[in-house]
């Protein structure tokens, strides 16, 4: 069977010196595509940098995370584990990611996020910069990994008043309402592991057709195993509580999945 992970960090430090057998794990275990997504200026140059050095399994998204793009900072590099942007400019790292829209296939992160405190207070701010994101996509013809967190009515809102169709919505957590109005206007759903220790993504994926749902670790983050870092390999676990939630063979869910990763990002 053939796995795929949508979105995930493997220029997190946690992957630093073990990267290869990381990988290895993700080919043994049958995965055949990782994107690997930035966040912001230099992340998103080091995920250009995975995806040419591994060609044969890692592709990459170009993003501007809400809180990088607001140019603050909540935790340290050494508390977040990626590295860190210095004045984000995000109209000239947009202008980056449209400059290298060939070598990518996805825009994202990006997207709106609530749940800290400062940022909660920039909320028209966050707004005007996922515009200019969603305009982008808009513009190169590319799809778009969303970031969601404690906005997740809002960011649907900005995106049924766009042009743009092929979404994303990475670990979603929006309401069984806000889920339907998604899958109108279909979106697809990136699904973790974690999905295995909650019962919302169990929700989300009885919900949602098969036809618009995806695998994802977040690595590595989102792991279905309390204090485990999670990995590529990992998708599988995600194929198999999906499989058993649609009540389809694994083989079935597998390929669904990979069907839908090629419809959406056009790989």
């Amino acid at each position: 069977m053939k796995y795929i992970d949508v979105h995930c960090h493997l220029n997190h430090k946690q992957f630093a010196n073990d990267l290869g057998a990381v990988m290895d794990r993700a080919r043994k275990a049958g995965v055949v595509r990782i994107i690997c997504a930035g966040v912001n200026p230099p992340t998103n140059r080091e995920v250009l940098e995975l995806a040419k050095k591994n060609p044969d399994i890692v592709r990459c998204s170009l993003g501007a995370y809400p809180i990088d793009a607001l140019n603050i900072q909540i935790f340290s590099p050494d508390e977040i584990g990626l590295s860190a942007a210095k004045n984000f400019d995000l109209h000239d790292e947009l202008e980056f990611i449209k400059k290298n829209k060939d070598l990518i296939v996805a825009v994202g992160e990006a997207g709106l996020d609530y749940k800290w405190d400062e940022p909660k207070k920039m909320i028209e701010q966050q707004k005007k910069n996922f515009i200019k994101v969603i305009e982008l996509c808009e513009q190169i013809k590319k799809p778009l990994i969303v970031h969601s967190r404690r906005a997740e009515a809002d960011c649907i809102e900005l995106l049924e008043s766009s042009k743009l169709k092929a979404v994303d919505l990475h670990c979603f957590e929006g309401n069984k309402k806000l889920i339907k109005k998604a899958v109108e206007l279909g979106y697809c759903f990136s699904i973790p592991p974690v999905i295995r220790k909650l019962q919302h993504f169990e929700t989300l994926v009885q919900e949602a057709p098969i036809t618009q749902l995806l695998t994802e670790t977040d690595s590595p983050w989102l792991s279905g195993i309390t204090g485990e870092r999670n990995e590529p390999a990992n998708v599988v676990l995600t194929v198999k509580r999906i499989a058993s939630l649609k009540e389809f063979t694994e083989e079935e869910t597998a390929n669904s999945i990979l069907l839908n990763y090629k419809k959406l990002f056009n790989d």
